[in-house]
């Protein structure tokens, strides 16, 4: 669980190789490698963000209303929107948003986000939760927020 990760909880493998390792890695591997070779990050996170994912069925992008969403992520594009993908199946796509965005969302699957350490990265994916729930809760409310 993402708010309970620890240090031995984390796998470090090869960026351009399979090692030792490699099989103890997320299902996600190419979409790890491929924002490491395109983007100037140090850490990635990969997450299933309940409201986000919800959110993914039915937006393009996700921008955020709160005052902290919209500052730290301005909006958030949503890859593979009307199709189904595969873990790994976007990785270039996700790679390539992730060039000009801080995290970016998987239609159907998760989010992923890109900074210099894992601190970084967890607080651009707790704060697109958190917009996301806001979101659909005005959303679910009728209340129209752009």
């Amino acid at each position: 669980m993402l708010g309970c990760l620890e240090e031995h909880d984390l796998i470090e493998t090869m960026i351009n190789k399979n090692d030792r390792f490699t099989p103890l890695a997320s299902r996600e591997l190419a979409v790890h490698r491929a924002v490491y070779k395109r983007t100037p990050a140090s850490a990635i996170v990969h997450a299933h963000p309940a409201y986000a994912v919800a959110l993914s069925f039915s937006e393009q992008e996700i921008i955020p209303c709160d005052v902290e969403g919209s500052l730290l992520l301005a909006k958030v594009p949503v890859i593979a929107f009307g199709k189904t993908s595969k873990p790994g199946e976007c990785a270039e796509e996700i790679a390539e948003a992730l060039t000009t965005h801080k995290i970016v969302l998987v239609r159907g699957h998760g989010s992923f986000a890109a900074g210099q350490i894992l601190e970084e990265a967890y607080q651009y994916t707790t704060a697109l939760e958190e917009s996301c729930r806001l979101l659909y809760l005005l959303k679910a409310l009728r209340i129209k927020v752009r």
